[in-house]
């Protein structure tokens, strides 16, 4: 496991609080109890927090002035503190125990490794049974089909839990009540290996029974760790989105509004499409065949003004391998997956760099 954080102190007391705050963030941090003893590791973690009974040693030790150095104390952030804080070369000040979500926060951010931002897709339709959530899990298929680690976020409590169609229900892993009541910065490891997952697609569903509320504050800490842990993240998200579907959409790179090739479909989507450009910078049409009145998607976009993202012909093969779970074989073939695929292309995405070995 690699080292995430080296505390420098010789405070027993200090440093068993700061290992706590390090385990509740899931980092890995050790103690060196001076700085002949942090001298060999001083350039390795992300993270160095130096106690300020160790504030002069480290001053006076000639180390390497580095990044990411923080001084901890239990006396406030006094003009004293920051005065040792400069001599260190620690460029924060943290007073516990009053910054110990900071702390918790700053461990955290150690243990991320470098690399980009994920890919954030929502998927909307524009009424009921418009195949939205069928429409996200099979892009999530496609993509895990080409190598990227991707994230299916199920943003509809009442939509019957898209795990389902992919036969991952019974799968050990957290769902939307376990992380309820999450708040801060969450490690995005920590996030990809706790949900259920198949390969390289996770998701993130809900239970059977009521659903549990989900704060913004949740649902937005929930999605910045999904944009630091994977690739592609895709939302699931239903018309009236709720406090989950908003924090989606906000994050969202494209939104994708689902539009049966229908005359009423249509004239839902136009009311929908103001609605959602509230929330969403890059809304793109994509349309749903057959027409039963030979609508086209030229016609339909038009009416809604939506630079198009394309257009399908719906699967009969699909409904049943739904009800199976087992969306993922139908979905090898077939006008969906050849869209979702074209539309994965236009993306240019790449699985980042960091990506540990399995």
């Amino acid at each position: 496991m690699n080292l995430a954080a080296l505390i420098v102190t010789g405070d027993p007391a200090l440093a068993d609080g700061l290992l706590r705050l390090a385990a509740a963030a899931d980092a890995h941090a050790e103690v060196a109890y001076g700085p002949d003893e942090a001298r060999p590791a001083w350039t390795w973690p992300a993270l160095i927090l130096v106690g300020a009974d160790m504030a002069a040693d480290v001053a006076s030790a000639g180390l390497q002035r580095r990044p990411g150095v923080v001084l901890v104390t239990g006396d406030g952030a006094t003009s004293e503190a920051y005065r040792l804080a400069v001599e260190a070369g620690a460029q924060d000040v943290a007073a516990l125990p009053d910054h110990e979500d900071w702390l918790i926060n700053a461990f955290a951010a150690a243990c991320e490794p470098e690399g980009g931002w994920a890919t954030t897709l929502c998927v909307v339709g524009s009424r009921g049974g418009a195949g939205a959530s069928v429409l996200a899990a099979t892009l999530g298929l496609a993509a895990e089909g080409q190598g990227l680690r991707t994230l299916l976020v199920d943003a509809d409590p009442f939509g019957g839990g898209v795990e389902l169609m992919l036969g991952l229900e019974s799968r050990e892993g957290a769902r939307w009540p376990d992380l309820a009541e999450r708040r801060g910065r969450l490690s995005a490891a920590t996030l990809r290996e706790t949900l259920p997952r198949s390969g390289d697609l996770s998701v993130l569903s809900w239970r059977r029974g009521e659903p549990v509320p989900v704060p913004d504050e949740a649902a937005r800490a929930l999605l910045d760790a999904a944009s630091r842990g994977f690739d592609l993240v895709i939302a699931d998200v239903p018309r009236y989105p709720g406090d989950v579907g908003r924090a989606a959409l906000r994050s969202a790179d494209v939104t994708f509004l689902l539009v049966p090739a229908e005359v009423r479909a249509t004239v839902a989507a136009d009311g929908l499409a103001a609605a959602l450009r509230r929330d969403t910078a890059d809304l793109r049409l994509v349309v749903q065949g057959p027409a039963p009145g030979g609508l086209t998607p030229d016609a339909v976009a038009t009416a809604l003004g939506l630079p198009s993202a394309g257009a399908f012909e719906r699967d009969r093969r699909l409904p049943a391998a739904i009800d199976e779970g087992d969306l993922e074989r139908a979905c090898r073939r077939g006008p969906l997956t050849d869209f979702c695929t074209t539309v994965l292309a236009d993306l240019a995405l790449q699985p980042y760099a960091y990506r540990e070995a399995a």
